[in-house]
């Protein structure tokens, strides 16, 4: 027996921990390419054993191009998940192999003309670290974000809900959980021109208290969305996290935005918590419209911290906006 074997054994059964299947996978290429593999490679060897990838091409297939060959075409058949080629028992070993070779041609002939058909993926999903990743399906709760279906049930990726090659940020309040499925109808179908979208979030009103609030009073921000203490507390630490692009109310807002909105209102949550041990409860809320109690019309969300004892009664909470009907 090795030293080497004894080394690597000692290593897979007792010393290597793991959160994916990786390391086994990149050793077993090495192993297999007598000790020495390319980062392509084992990239290739990694994607061989990636079911989710097997999965979203599937999709392709059934709902792209298995349907062109089939239903436009009339190339192909299809019976469940099975399909046949049309004539293929007619066919010799000759003519399949010349077919074989024009389909190859047309293959080099596209990528010559194209260069680059898969850079749209590279430019719409772009490098997200395992960090960031797991902060955006977590905050998802590990569910899709436009059919609502789990982890469990289907591969989900992390996306850019404005593409990067429109201009799009890596920042989380732009990505968002969605499956392999709806990702790839989104990609396929979503031909939106995001430039005025962009543009829009620069827009500032003037005279709008909260478009020009001096940068002294700034506690947290993110690219989309900044937080203050509220100038006339309803309790101490009262927070306002406000978008930096003047909207009038939260049913306006982009979903980065709501996102920037959320993550902001975690971190502030947080902070108080940490600083604050008589904490015990929050009221979250928007007023929207002058009925609804709104004075500055530029959507803000309230982070209201509430302590034991803060009212006598405290049951109810966001119900007093109407006195008579806090108490059931």
């Amino acid at each position: 027996m090795s030293k080497s074997f004894e080394q690597l054994s000692d290593f897979i059964l007792t010393q290597m921990r793991m959160s994916h299947i990786y390391q086994p996978v990149m050793l077993i290429e090495l192993l297999c390419r007598e000790g020495s593999a390319s980062s392509s490679q084992i990239a290739k060897a990694l994607l061989s054993r990636d079911g989710s990838q097997v999965e979203y091409y599937e999709h392709i297939t059934k709902n792209m191009v298995g349907k062109v060959l089939t239903k436009s075409r009339g190339i192909t058949s299809r019976n469940k998940n099975q399909y046949s080629l049309i004539g293929f028992e007619g066919l010799t070993d000759e003519e399949k192999t010349q077919l074989i070779e024009l389909c190859e041609s047309s293959i080099e002939e596209f990528l010559d003309k194209r260069k680059d058909p898969w850079s749209h993926r590279r430019k719409s999903s772009g490098y997200i670290s395992g960090t960031v990743r797991y902060r955006v399906l977590s905050r998802a709760k590990f569910r899709c974000e436009l059919c609502g279906i789990s982890a469990e049930h289907k591969a989900l990726e992390v996306d850019h809900i404005v593409p990067r090659n429109k201009g799009g940020s890596d920042d989380e309040s732009n990505l968002q959980s969605l499956c392999y499925s709806c990702n790839a109808m989104k990609r396929d179908t979503d031909d939106t021109d995001f430039r005025q979208i962009k543009e829009s979030y620069e827009y500032r009103k003037s005279g709008c208290l909260f478009c020009e609030i001096p940068e002294e009073r700034v506690i947290a921000e993110n690219e989309l969305a900044y937080a203050i203490l509220d100038a006339f507390p309803v309790t101490e630490q009262h927070t306002l996290v406000i978008p930096k692009r003047h909207v009038e109310d939260f049913f306006s807002l982009y979903q980065p935005e709501r996102n920037a909105i959320q993550q902001l209102l975690d971190e502030r949550r947080q902070v108080i918590l940490d600083s604050d041990n008589t904490v015990t409860g929050f009221n979250v809320g928007n007023n929207i419209g002058e009925d609804g109690g709104q004075t500055i019309m530029h959507c803000h969300t309230h982070l209201i911290p509430r302590r034991k004892g803060d009212m006598v009664d405290a049951r109810g909470g966001v119900r007093g906006v109407i006195p008579d009907k806090q108490k059931y």
